[in-house]
Order: C-alpha cells, then sequence, then structure tokens
C-alpha cells in the first residue's frame, strides 16, 4: 500500500503515547434551561480544552463505544490562522510550536505541520470508535488527497467507505480564477467495514409523489420501471402481447430479464402497465408498499437535502442574533443531521472532536426529538483567537451557549429539551518522576489503573468487604491497595479481607511481603505503585 512521507512523520506516529493523561473536571450541569453545580449524569459532554488531551482522558471511559465521529478539522487554506501547538519532543518541531500556519507562499512546511497536526488525533479517535463505527471528516481540495492517503494508513483503505461530496454553495462565483468553488468531501471511514452497517435515508415527500394509482389498484399506489435488463440469456427473448393486441420484443441488447411463465404470472396478477390504453411498451408496477422504507445515501448531497454555508450562518444568526459568529464557514444542523441518520441508532454516542459552533450537539439533539432517541454527544473545544489575537474560551462562550439555547428554545423555534454537563482539562494522572498525583482523587485514579488494565470503564463499586477491590474480568480479579497517607503492604492480613473468588489475582500496593512460590502457587500477580502501573 502506498504511504505518505512528510518532515516529522517519525516523531509523531506514537505521539498519543506521549500525551500526558488528564483528568476530566466537572465544571457544571445544565438540564432543561436550569444550570447548577450537580452533574446531570445524561452522557453529554461538552469538553474545553485541546482535543488532543481530550481524546486521551476520554479513553477510559470510551474506547471502543463511539459509534459515529464526525470532525471538521481546519481546512489549511493559510487563512484560518490554526496554530501548531502539540509537544512533540523534536528540534525541528518545536520550531513550529505557537507559529501561525501560513499561506503556501509563506509557509513551506504548512502541509508538514497540519499532518503532524491530524495524525496522532487520528490514531486517539481510532481507539475510541465502536468497532462497528465510521468516521466522517470534513475537508476541500487543500488536504484532501494527503487525508485520504494518512486514512489510508490510520484506518486501513479496506475500510474506505466512500468520499461524499458536498454543495456548500448553490450560486457560482464568477469572480473565480480558475472555477468556481462550490463543494466540500465529507471522507467516510469504518472502523471495520464488515462490521458497518449504514442505515437509509428517509423517503422524503418528493420522492413519494412519484407514486400514482392510475388503475386504481386495490393494492394501492406504484410506480413503474423498466422491465427489460441488459441480455442474459437468449431464452428471456420472446414476444409479449399487450391488451391492445399490439406485440413487443425486448430492446436491441437487452432481455425481459425473467422467463415466460414469470412473466404471464406477473401479467396475470396486474404487476405489467401497459399504458393508460394498452399499448405502450410493459412496465413493471412497484407498489409503493413493497419498497424499501427508505433510500439507499447517494455520494452527492445537494443544497437543497442539507443545508449550505449561507443556511448554516443565517442559522448561527437566528441562535446569536445579538453578535457576530466568529466561525467563516459553519456547517448546517442538517448536514450533520444527515450524517447521524445514516450512521447512528437511537443510543448511540457521537463524538465531534473540533465541536466549533456545537453543531454536531444541535443536530443530535434534532435527531432525538424528531424519532425519540438518546443518542449522546461528547464535544471537544479549544480556546480560539478573535481578530484582536486574544484568545477565547469558544467552549464556553459559543459551544456551551448554542447547547443551551437549542435545548431551552430560540427565537420561534422551539426547544429541543435535554441536559449536558461542562468539563475542564483537569491535572495529569502523574507528576514528575511518574509519581501519582493525589489531588487528582482516588476514584479517578482507581478508573485510570482499571482501563489500563482490562481496557474498559469501571463499572463495579467498592465492595464491602474490601474497599479496593475494583473489580473482576476475565476471571481475573483486581485489587488497589492504596492509602494516600501511608504505605500499603501486600501481606497475609491483607488476603484475608478479600473475597472474591477468582482464577488469578492482581494486586497493586506499595509493598510486598509475601513470597514469590506463594504468589505463584496462588496465582497472585504483585504490582508495585506506581512503578509497574501502565502508562498509555
Amino acid at each position: 500500500m502506498p504511504t505518505l512521507h512528510w518532515i516529522g512523520k517519525d516523531k509523531v506516529i506514537n505521539h498519543h503515547l506521549d500525551v500526558p493523561f488528564k483528568v476530566l473536571e466537572h465544571s457544571y450541569g445544565f438540564h432543561n434551561g436550569n444550570q447548577s453545580d450537580q452533574e446531570t449524569y445524561s452522557g453529554n459532554k461538552i469538553i474545553h480544552g485541546d482535543n488532543l488531551e481530550a481524546l486521551k482522558a476520554l479513553l477510559p471511559e470510551y474506547e471502543g463505544r463511539i459509534k459515529c465521529i464526525y470532525i471538521d478539522p481546519p481546512y489549511n487554506t493559510g487563512n484560518e490562522s490554526w496554530v501548531y501547538n502539540d509537544n512533540v519532543n523534536d528540534p525541528k518541531i518545536k520550531k513550529w510550536l505557537g507559529q501561525v500556519v501560513g499561506k503556501e507562499s509563506e509557509d513551506l512546511s504548512r502541509h508538514d505541520k497540519w499532518l503532524c497536526m491530524m495524525y496522532p488525533r487520528l490514531k486517539l479517535l481510532h481507539k475510541l470508535l465502536a468497532d462497528d463505527g465510521a468516521i466522517f471528516i470534513s475537508i476541500d481540495d487543500n488536504e484532501q488527497a494527503n487525508l485520504k492517503l494518512l486514512c489510508d494508513e490510520v484506518w486501513g483503505n479496506a475500510n474506505f467507505i466512500n468520499n461524499i461530496i458536498w454543495q456548500k454553495k448553490f450560486s457560482p462565483q464568477n469572480d473565480a480564477k480558475y472555477f468556481s468553488d462550490n463543494h466540500d468531501f465529507i471522507i467516510c471511514y469504518s472502523k471495520n467495514k464488515s462490521n458497518w452497517n449504514r442505515n437509509l435515508l428517509l423517503r422524503t415527500e418528493e420522492q413519494d409523489s412519484r407514486y400514482k394509482n392510475l388503475d386504481e389498484d386495490e393494492r394501492g399506489i406504484w410506480t413503474s420501471s423498466d422491465l427489460s435488463v441488459k441480455r442474459e440469456t437468449a431464452k428471456d427473448i420472446y414476444p409479449v402481447l399487450s391488451p391492445s393486441g399490439k406485440k413487443f420484443f425486448p430492446t436491441k441488447g437487452r432481455s425481459w430479464g425473467m422467463s415466460k411463465e414469470k412473466f404471464a404470472e406477473l401479467d396475470n396478477d396486474n404487476r405489467i402497465w401497459w399504458g393508460e390504453n394498452g399499448t405502450n411498451m410493459p412496465r413493471l408496477k412497484r407498489f409503493l408498499t413493497d419498497v424499501q422504507q427508505g433510500t439507499v445515501p447517494l455520494t452527492i448531497w445537494t443544497h437543497t437535502e442539507v443545508g449550505h454555508n449561507q443556511s448554516a450562518k443565517q442559522e448561527l444568526k437566528k441562535i446569536f442574533p445579538e453578535e457576530n459568529s466568529p466561525f467563516e464557514t459553519p456547517k448546517p444542523s442538517t448536514l450533520i443531521e444527515r450524517i447521524i441518520q445514516i450512521s447512528s441508532n437511537k443510543n448511540d454516542i457521537i463524538l465531534d472532536s473540533y465541536a466549533g459552533s456545537g453543531t454536531t450537539a444541535h443536530a443530535v439533539l434534532n435527531t432525538n426529538k424528531f424519532d425519540k432517541g438518546n443518542r449522546k454527544f461528547i464535544l471537544v473545544q479549544v480556546d480560539e483567537t478573535n481578530k484582536k489575537g486574544e484568545f477565547v474560551n469558544i467552549a464556553e462562550t459559543i459551544t456551551a451557549e448554542r447547547v443551551k439555547r437549542v435545548i431551552k428554545g430560540y427565537g420561534e423555534t422551539e426547544g429541543t429539551k435535554g441536559s449536558f454537563d461542562f468539563y475542564e482539562l483537569g491535572q495529569p494522572m502523574f507528576i514528575e518522576d511518574g509519581i501519582l498525583n493525589e489531588t487528582v482523587g482516588i476514584e479517578k485514579i482507581r478508573a485510570y489503573v482499571w482501563y489500563t488494565e482490562t481496557q474498559k470503564a469501571i463499572t463495579e463499586t467498592k465492595q464491602k468487604e474490601n474497599q479496593h477491590f475494583l473489580g473482576k474480568a476475565n476471571d481475573t480479579a483486581y485489587y488497589f491497595y492504596y492509602e494516600q497517607n501511608e504505605i500499603t503492604t501486600l501481606d497475609h492480613a491483607f488476603l484475608s479481607t478479600m473475597k472474591t473468588k477468582a482464577e488469578q489475582y492482581v494486586i497493586y500496593a506499595d509493598n510486598c511481603l509475601l513470597t514469590k512460590n506463594f504468589t505463584t502457587k496462588h496465582h497472585i500477580i504483585f504490582k508495585k505503585i506506581p512503578r509497574d502501573i501502565t502508562r498509555f
């Protein structure tokens, strides 16, 4: 398989492993119009912070659980003022830190920077996506070719689904130098193509309007389709007689696609349409009740179907009538609704790590309201610079504020109702010299250790018999014997408090007084805190 090479690639391939794990700190909850310090536990999250760190923070709870990912990363046009800020340990890359990525003629390494920025994020998104999930990425011609090769490497070219064309503008640009730029791309990959099942799109009124009942058939409205097919066998080429007595043969190079007996059976069942006067070439009647409950998605999405840039700006203006949006090219909620309809079911989780104005949450809430679903959204948004060069907390002032207004209602638009929790990226799990950061709290430490052992979110609560019990997985019982202000020792006294039966025991503590023969005999694996706690 062809691979893409760029400056810094060898330094970022495993950079997602070097990113420090930080905990999520709850800031406030919002429930049906009311904000408080209490968590809503709704499953809807808005996270303020760098998306690379935030994606890593989500792993213990969400690895392999996200059904649909939509991201709208910088297109790298040279006009977006995005800055490369990943702390990669390489002298060449460190020179990029804090520098605005310029245009092609100004910054010869702009594509290298973009690829270095995207690679570790795609690696973490790949971990988060469910085995039967899919990712959709908006992009334009500046990086579309590079993104396709990058995704082939991260997701596997066998998992490529399609490159969707979205008509973002509906009028020509008469001042365009070469061509009028009227579309963007949405690249789609699955985690495992054999497991991904796309949904059919809902039928539209326009599609259903094509069905009539010209002969008052008691089976209902119908439409007709060509009865012939490309020639298969000579035996399917035979004359048929219309009700008016006119004889018909299939057109040159085609056949009826069925036996003479099958044709007669359909004709007797009034499933052949000969025209109102019975003199036309025969066509097959297809009843609305016989068709699929939806339509197969196409790879060209027009502005009349899913909206366009201007409709997205108008949508934002209705939500924020008091101010101008800082987003030059927002996406319409109807576009994301199309993605959600195709790639999610009613109880799935949707993630957007370039949340911007919060369009994805808006689309999730709208979709849930429409089909009474219970989908969850997770949004991540970092600070962005305004026209004055000042950093602005977009996650709070725009992203979360939009979601609040969508839930409550805005203008003449009825609220969707709903809840979410707002989080800040907190402290790292480990501080200098690999020491556990006790200030993050024991529950977050326990959840981290459980995840490193099982790659699952912690669900079991502490047992009354032993407060240090983490849980049981694959017939292994896990214990995290940790006290903030004292040294813990794995000894026979501690073993006497363990009540869970298992084939194997993994026990974390500061020290161990058990002999090697004893631990081997009783299938006990001792792990020293913090040395043996896995970093990922």
